[in-house]
């Protein structure tokens, strides 16, 4: 499941569990922040594009940090004219953390507990006993043997015969 959403003037794609980096938003590191602005949502191949906005949903998501981009130079030149200006720029950004994508009536809580309960651990005669790992052989390594020493050349020098 996945939905296209407009955060702080652009849009992204999200999944549940996703991190994205977005324009700085005006919430504390820890905030829980939900937008609105739901544009498509695909549900298993069950897609709903709204008209301008998908009527309900919205994106529950945490905001995990504040941090700042790489920095950006613009230099700017004219030629003969000795003009130079050099300028540096970095952006805000925040880091959030999708929760979940939530329908028409949904909440997170409701959400999060539902699937809580869909994977409760089995109890019984198999959960208790653990199963016995089996090795894979182990492969020997074969000794290598070192490599055999080159003769060293001998250099002859040569009489010259007069």
């Amino acid at each position: 499941m996945y939905a296209i959403v407009k955060i702080a003037g652009q849009q992204f794609k999200v999944e549940r569990g996703s991190k994205l980096y977005v324009h700085r938003l005006k919430a504390n590191e820890g905030a829980d922040v939900e937008f609105n602005e739901v544009l498509l949502i695909d549900n298993a191949g069950k897609i709903t594009v709204g008209s301008p906005t998908v009527d309900g949903a919205k994106i529950a998501a945490t905001v995990v940090q504040h941090l700042r981009g790489e920095k950006v130079l613009v230099f700017k030149k004219k030629r003969r004219k000795t003009y130079q200006k050099m300028n540096g720029h970095r952006q805000d950004f925040t880091q959030i953390l999708v929760q979940g994508i939530l329908g028409k009536g949904e909440s997170l809580k409701e959400k999060l507990e539902v699937k809580k309960q869909q994977f409760t651990p089995r109890i019984g005669k198999e959960a208790a006993e653990p199963k016995a790992e089996v090795k894979a052989p182990v492969k020997k390594a074969a000794a290598k043997k070192a490599p055999a020493k080159k003769a060293a050349v001998k250099k002859v020098a040569k009489k010259k015969e007069d």
